[in-house]
C-alpha cells in the first residue's frame, strides 16, 4: 500500500503504483562549493524490497532543459523499466540559468558529482532504502547530460551498468584540453581499463550532422565511438534518422538497451556488476542497419556496432531505419479502477503501468460495454509518437502531468465501467 505521506503529498495518479521522494540543495556559500541550486527526484516502485540499481535520467544544458526535467521521475515508461528490475528512477534538476556556463555543472568535477552522491545518500535515508546510496547506475544523458556521464564514467566505472549518450559527450572537449578557451574547464580525462567494459550507446540525431549549432554532437559521439570501439569497448552507434538535437522517439531504443544491459549485468546479490561477454552479442557495420550474431560477423571488429542481445539488435535495427521501434504485444491492463458520484456526474479513476516496449498512448473508457471517451481525447507529441503524458524536447513528460481520470458527465452510479490501455503503436490491453 502507498504510505499516507505519499498520498498527502501529491495526487495518487501521478505515482503510478510507487512513491516519489525529493531533496533540494541551495547554492553553496563556500568558495569551492557548487554554484547552482539543485533538486533530485527519486521514484521507487511499490512493494520493492531491495533496490538493485538507480536509473539516472540527466537533462542537458540551459534553463529550458532543467525546467522540463522536473517530471523525469514521473515518467510512466521509464518507471516501467525501473519496476521490472527493482530499480529506482532518479531525475536530477540542475537549476542553471539560461545565460550561465553549463560547464560549471556538466563537468561533474565542478561540484555536480559531489551533489549527486549527496542526493543518493539523503534519498536513501528519506526513502528507507539504504541501498540507494550504493546501488549501481544506468546513466542516460542528453547533450550536457551525456557530457556529464562521459566524465563520471572515468571516476566510477565499477558502479555503471550502462550508458546512453543522447547527443552529448565530453570526449572531444577533453581531447582538445590545450585549447585556451577550454583550459580549466575540461581537463583531460584518463579512462581506466574498467571504463572500457561498460556497455554504451552513442545516439546523435542524423540532422545534427553538418548543423551549424549541433554538429559537435554528431562528430563528438562518432569520435568517441570510434576511439572506444578501437579499444574493444562494448559500444554501438545508433543515429536517429528523424531528429536533430531533440530527443525524438529515442526512449524506445534506450529503454530496450538498458533492459538488455540490466539483464546481463545486475548481480543477484551485492553490488559487483557482472562483466559482458561480447562474444554473445550482436554486431553491425558502422552506419549499417543489419546486425548478426558476433560469431557470424565478417566485417571490421574495431569499427563494428556492438549490441547486447538479439532483442535489442532488432530494436536497434528498427530505430536506425525508422526513428522508433516496433511492438507486437499489448500493454498491461489498467487496475484499481474506481468510481465516485460527483455533482458533475460519475468520476472514474484508475492506475496503469506503461508498456515496456512502446509506452502508453491513451486510455479508452467503456460504459456497459460501449466506448464513451478517451483520455486524452487526442494525444499529442511534437517530438515523436503521441503519448498519454506528452513529451518534451528532453524526453520528459509535459506539464501539468496527465491524470488517469474521466468524468461521465450527468451520469448516475450503477453502470459498469472498464478502462482499456492503448500502447505507443496502438495495441489495446484486455
Amino acid at each position: 500500500m502507498r504510505s499516507l505521506l505519499a498520498l498527502l503529498l501529491a495526487p495518487w495518479a501521478l505515482f503510478a503504483d510507487g512513491q516519489k521522494f525529493s531533496v533540494d540543495y541551495p547554492i553553496s556559500s563556500l568558495p569551492s562549493g557548487f554554484v547552482f541550486a539543485t533538486t533530485y527526484n527519486l521514484w521507487i516502485p511499490e512493494g520493492v524490497k531491495t533496490i538493485r540499481g538507480v536509473i539516472v535520467h540527466q537533462h542537458g544544458c540551459g534553463e529550458g532543459s532543467n525546467k522540463g526535467a522536473v517530471t523525469a521521475a514521473d515518467d510512466l515508461h521509464w518507471q516501467a523499466l525501473a519496476r521490472k528490475w527493482d530499480c529506482a528512477l532518479l531525475g536530477p534538476v540542475i537549476h542553471q540559468p539560461e545565460a550561465a556556463n553549463c560547464r560549471l555543472w556538466c563537468d561533474p568535477r565542478n561540484g555536480s558529482e559531489t551533489t549527486f552522491l549527496r542526493s543518493l545518500t539523503d534519498l536513501a535515508l528519506q526513502s528507507g532504502h539504504p541501498e540507494v546510496a550504493t546501488a549501481p547506475w544506468c546513466l542516460w544523458g542528453h547533450s550536457g547530460g551525456g557530457f556529464w556521464a562521459s566524465i563520471l564514467q572515468a571516476k566510477y566505472p565499477e558502479r555503471i551498468v550502462a550508458i546512453w549518450f543522447r547527443s552529448g559527450t565530453a570526449y572531444s572537449a577533453w581531447q582538445k584540453s590545450d585549447d585556451p578557451k577550454l583550459v580549466g574547464q575540461v581537463p583531460f580525462v584518463e579512462l581506466p581499463p574498467a571504463a572500457y567494459e561498460i556497455p554504451m550507446m552513442a545516439n546523435p540525431g542524423t540532422k545534427e550532422n553538418g548543423d551549424k549549432r549541433f554538429n559537435g554532437a554528431w562528430t563528438g559521439t562518432l569520435a568517441m565511438f570510434k576511439a572506444y570501439r578501437a579499444k574493444g569497448a562494448p559500444i554501438g552507434f545508433a543515429p536517429d534518422p528523424l531528429t536533430s538535437h531533440q530527443c525524438g522517439d529515442q526512449r524506445y531504443a534506450s529503454v530496450a538497451f538498458f533492459d538488455a544491459c540490466l539483464a546481463l549485468r545486475l548481480p543477484v546479490t551485492g553490488n559487483t556488476l557482472r562483466k559482458i561477454d561480447q562474444a554473445k552479442g550482436w554486431l553491425s557495420p558502422l552506419l549499417g542497419d543489419i546486425a548478426v550474431l558476433a560469431a557470424d560477423f565478417k566485417g571490421d571488429l574495431t569499427t563494428s556496432n556492438w549490441l547486447p542481445d538479439a532483442t535489442f539488435a532488432k530494436a536497434w535495427a528498427d530505430y536506425v531505419k525508422t526513428g522508433a521501434t516496433s511492438d507486437s504485444t499489448p500493454p498491461p491492463a489498467p487496475f484499481l479502477v474506481a468510481t465516485k458520484a460527483t455533482d458533475a456526474g460519475v468520476e472514474i479513476t484508475w492506475d496503469a503501468h506503461a508498456d515496456l516496449e512502446s509506452g502508453l498512448r491513451q486510455f479508452i473508457v467503456k460504459k456497459d460495454g460501449g466506448s464513451i471517451g478517451r483520455v486524452p481525447e487526442t494525444p499529442k507529441n511534437p517530438f515523436g509518437r503521441p503519448l498519454f503524458q506528452g513529451m518534451s524536447y528532453g524526453d520528459t513528460p509535459t506539464q501539468p502531468l496527465a491524470a488517469m481520470r474521466f468524468v461521465d458527465k450527468g451520469a448516475k452510479t450503477g453502470s459498469k465501467y472498464e478502462i482499456i490501455a492503448v500502447n505507443g503503436v496502438g495495441l489495446e490491453s484486455k
